[in-house]
């Protein structure tokens, strides 16, 4: 067979520069259109028979190049199951070894392609309690899926890849809408009863298609456009901020990944300048409950919260607390493993993505039935 190295496909992004032999691959991480944000790679290396490396020649230009230290990448031979594989990074290269295969997918995590979005827009949209709002278009062109589910007064959003690099987000929004969608399981019949949930699965397609770690087609961050988005350069968020002025918001989940810490946790809205204690607590029980029902979820690591009303409005979960008075939450799930609760042959995972999703639901019935109101209760 003859090598070749390629990533002309959804999601792909490598600049290859040299494919001589398996063990000599040369390649640069392309960035962002319209954007100086690089991170994200995806590539298939075909016909290597002798051991793989593949070199990143300029992974020290990564927007995050300090996550790629005790980092190591994921590879496929299927596309179905992900591992981690050799990955070292020394004077600012990237360089990821696999043994010899036919053909092998590498990537910087697990991918989530816009054909598997649609199909699980597609399977969710078949059930008869599922209501599928397309929102409007992104600026490529492609659907802005939104899915209504619940019966309930209480209306519960769950945002997710925002930054389209961060696959790991609609591999959860995938875990919670399998099980939030089970007939058979007595916590979604629960919650279903009590709220009604709007889920957008993929708030970036462009960017997702288009292989981008962080920005949609214009060169926009969406999680800095909440506060004055544009129909030309942020559509994604103006469609949604427009949908959730229609619903009202009681909670909100912004779901994304992070680059550098190796743990699951969630930012809540500290910071901005309406925050009430009924906020704050609800804030509180939910990261306790969340961290009794998953150990991989902890509550010692995280961000830094912000000083009173020094919060940056232009992120959704601040603008959504401060225009709604509700519990809104960004949950951070790693690139790396949870090291509070280490898996070395997957690292974070896929898997592991849907089971946090399943733990959220398990604390956000929890949570809600912890006031007559639910999470959101009076000052």
């Amino acid at each position: 067979m003859t090598l070749r190295v390629s990533s002309a496909f959804d999601g792909g992004n490598a600049i290859v520069l040299e494919a001589s032999a398996p063990g000599a691959i040369r390649a640069h991480i392309a960035k962002d259109a319209e954007a100086d944000f690089r991170q994200w790679f995806h590539l298939r290396v075909s016909g290597a028979d002798a051991p793989i490396a593949v070199r990143l020649e300029n992974a020290r230009e990564a927007t995050y190049a300090q996550g790629f230290v005790g980092y190591r990448a994921v590879a496929s031979t299927d596309r179905q199951r992900w591992y981690r594989v050799e990955t070292s990074f020394d004077d600012g290269v990237l360089t990821v070894r696999h043994p010899p295969a036919p053909s092998v997918w590498l990537a910087y995590f697990a991918p989530y392609s816009m054909e598997r979005h649609h199909d699980l827009v597609a399977r969710a949209a078949s059930d008869p309690r599922v209501t599928l709002e397309v929102l409007g278009a992104t600026p490529d062109g492609q659907d802005l899926d939104c899915l209504h589910v619940g019966e309930g007064p209480f209306e519960a959003w769950c945002i997710a890849r925002q930054h389209p690099g961060e696959t790991m987000a609609e591999h959860f929004v995938e875990g919670l809408l399998a099980r939030l969608l089970d007939a058979d399981d007595p916590v979604a019949r629960a919650l279903l009863a009590r709220m009604r949930f709007h889920v957008v699965p993929n708030m970036n397609p462009d960017g997702s298609r288009r292989g981008h770690l962080r920005t949609n087609a214009r060169g926009a961050n969406l999680n800095r456009e909440w506060r004055e988005p544009s129909l030309d350069r942020s559509p994604e968020v103006a469609l949604v901020r427009a949908r959730m002025e229609s619903t009202g918001v009681d909670l909100c989940l912004d779901v994304h990944g992070d680059e550098e810490l190796p743990y699951c946790f969630i930012a809540g809205p500290d910071g901005i300048p309406s925050l009430r204690p009924a906020q704050r607590d609800a804030l509180a029980r939910f990261r306790e409950e969340l961290a009794r029902r998953s150990p991989d979820f902890q509550t010692a690591r995280g961000y830094p919260p912000a000083a009173p009303g020094e919060a940056d409005l232009r992120l959704a979960t601040n603008w959504v607390a401060e225009r709604f008075g509700c519990l809104a939450m960004t949950l951070e799930m790693p690139f790396k493993d949870a090291a509070n609760h280490p898996m070395p042959d997957t690292g974070w995972s896929p898997a592991r993505s849907a089971h946090l999703a399943s733990a959220c639901l398990d604390t956000l019935l929890a949570v809600a039935e912890a006031t007559p109101l639910g999470v959101r209760s009076p000052a």
